[in-house]
């Protein structure tokens, strides 16, 4: 699956932090399982479309 957290995105939101691949790869699974999540919710709700409500 492709990754789906941008580094240079969050090295920019960090203001000035150095950012690890190890945090980029823990957030990057972290958002994977978000998402999984509220597809299920979807789901189980008979929609089709995420919102906001399902994270």
């Amino acid at each position: 699956m492709a990754d789906l957290v941008v580094k240079s995105k969050v090295k920019d939101f960090a203001q000035g932090m150095n950012v690890g691949a190890d945090f980029i790869d823990a957030l990057d699974d972290a958002v994977k399982a978000l998402v999984a999540r509220a597809v299920e919710r979807a789901k189980e709700n008979g929609r089709s479309t995420l919102k906001g409500r399902d994270a």
